[in-house]
């Protein structure tokens, strides 16, 4: 990967075409790579700027397009779910799994450990990459349709935090202990946190659900979880 460290998009291949990935690397590594999973609405500023953050941190980052194969450059705005709708359906396990392991190689050739964390969609694809390749640690934010992949909850081969919203009118309660059911029963290990006055994309300071303290902590619970698990 290039040296410099300006933020900007590598091009990994894949068998329907390049996916463009916005690659931010830190003035000062940790050693770390994280993969970051965006929401329905692209790779647009709020996850670049997320990107930035955990730059900051030390991580080199990589965001992939996931909508690469139908929708190459997407970013929509929050007000128009309508317009992300037919290529979050159009998704498949199979492409998700080669985005997931495409950028997680690339990450791995330069640091010693990698992690990934996704939000809504992303936080479903952040369980899938969790179960697909060595990952040191994963952090799923309200991830939306994860019981259509508890199948590969035994496969997983990195610990999950999870975060979740109380007031998640998307995401049930009954939902979310389907989940942790499921590693329970896999033998899997997870840490679980709802916050209680905290709704769907909570995390989100674009976007009117944003609740900031509930955002701050799962902030600083995402990089201590990060931390432990990439050293111990």
């Amino acid at each position: 990967m290039p040296s410099s460290a300006q933020p900007e998009y590598l091009h990994l291949p894949s068998s329907s075409g390049d996916m463009a990935a916005f690659h931010a690397r830190p003035a000062t590594s940790n050693g770390r790579g994280l993969v970051l999973f965006q929401e329905a609405f692209g790779v647009n500023g709020h996850i670049r700027e997320l990107a930035g953050r955990f730059a900051r941190q030390g991580y080199e980052v990589l965001a992939p397009e996931l909508f690469h194969r139908t929708a190459p450059g997407f970013a929509g705005s929050y007000d128009d779910f309508s317009s992300a709708l037919p290529h979050m359906q159009a998704l498949t396990q199979a492409g998700m799994s080669e985005d997931i392991t495409a950028c997680y190689d690339a990450l791995a050739r330069n640091c010693d450990q990698v992690v990934c964390s996704g939000y809504c969609m992303g936080g479903r694809a952040a369980f899938l990459a969790a179960s697909l390749r060595p990952f040191r640690a994963a952090a799923s934010y309200y991830g939306g349709s994860i019981p259509s992949l508890l199948d590969r909850a035994p496969h997983l081969q990195a610990p999950v935090l999870f975060f979740w919203g109380d007031k998640d009118t998307h995401i049930p309660a009954a939902q979310r202990e389907q989940v942790l059911a499921a590693l329970r029963a896999a033998g899997k290990s997870f840490t679980d946190v709802t916050f209680g006055e905290a709704g769907h994309a909570f995390f989100n300071d674009a976007r009117p659900s944003y609740h900031p303290a509930s955002a701050q902590q799962a902030w600083a619970h995402t990089l201590a979880f990060f931390d432990w698990h990439c050293s111990h």
